[in-house]
C-alpha cells in the first residue's frame, strides 16, 4: 500500500463534469446533424475492409474507397467526395473479391442517392433530383449502409474428410510455401 505519498491530494482527478460533458456531446451531435442536413448525420459512406491479421477474420468499416473501386463503379474521386463517399487513395485492393464487393456497394449507394441540384434556379443536370424527390428526402440518423454480418450456418454432421483435415499443418505448410517461393523454384 505504498502508493499515496508526496501530497497525493493535489493529484486527485475528479469526474464531476461527466454528466455535463455527456449532455454537451449530445448537443454537439445534434448541432452537427442539423448543419449537414439532409446529408447523413453519421458521416460519409465507408468501404468494407478485413482486419489485417488472419486471426481477426472480421469485416469492418475502412477509411475510404480505393480509386480502383471508384473506377469500377463508374465514379471519380472529386465527385465521390462531393456526394458523401469517403476516398482513401493510399489503400490498395489485394483481391478481386474485395474490389467487387465495394464496387457493388458504391453502385447500390448511387442508386439510392437523392442528389440535390447545385443551383436552384438553373435547369436540372443529369442525375439531379426533381422538386418532388427532394421533398421526400430525409436525413439518415444511423450509419450509411451498415456492414451486416453473414448468417451463421446450421449444425451438421462432420464428414470423414473434415475429421482427417489438419488445419494447423495445412496453414504452416501454406506459410512455408509462401516464404520459400523464390528459393524452391
Amino acid at each position: 500500500y505504498g502508493d499515496f505519498h508526496k501530497d497525493w491530494q493535489r493529484f486527485v482527478k475528479t469526474w464531476f463534469n461527466q454528466p455535463a460533458r455527456k449532455f454537451r456531446r449530445r448537443q454537439n451531435r445534434i448541432k452537427k446533424a442539423r448543419a449537414v442536413a439532409p446529408r447523413p448525420a453519421a458521416g460519409p459512406l465507408r468501404p468494407v475492409v478485413r482486419c489485417p491479421t488472419f486471426r481477426y477474420h472480421t469485416k469492418r468499416a475502412g477509411r475510404g474507397f480505393t480509386l480502383q473501386e471508384l473506377r469500377a463503379a463508374g465514379l471519380n474521386a472529386p465527385f465521390a467526395r462531393s456526394v458523401g463517399i469517403a476516398v482513401d487513395y493510399r489503400r490498395r485492393n489485394k483481391s478481386v473479391e474485395s474490389l467487387q464487393l465495394n464496387a457493388q456497394g458504391l453502385k447500390e449507394y448511387r442508386s439510392k442517392l437523392i442528389l440535390f441540384p447545385r443551383h436552384e434556379k438553373q435547369k436540372l443536370r443529369k442525375g439531379e433530383a426533381t422538386a418532388e424527390e427532394r421533398k421526400v428526402a430525409t436525413q439518415l440518423k444511423t450509419e450509411v449502409m451498415p456492414i451486416r454480418s453473414v448468417a451463421k450456418s446450421k449444425a451438421r454432421v462432420i464428414s470423414d474428410a473434415e475429421k482427417e483435415f489438419k488445419a494447423y499443418v495445412y496453414l504452416r505448410k501454406a506459410r512455408a510455401d509462401a516464404r520459400l517461393v523464390g528459393i524452391r523454384a
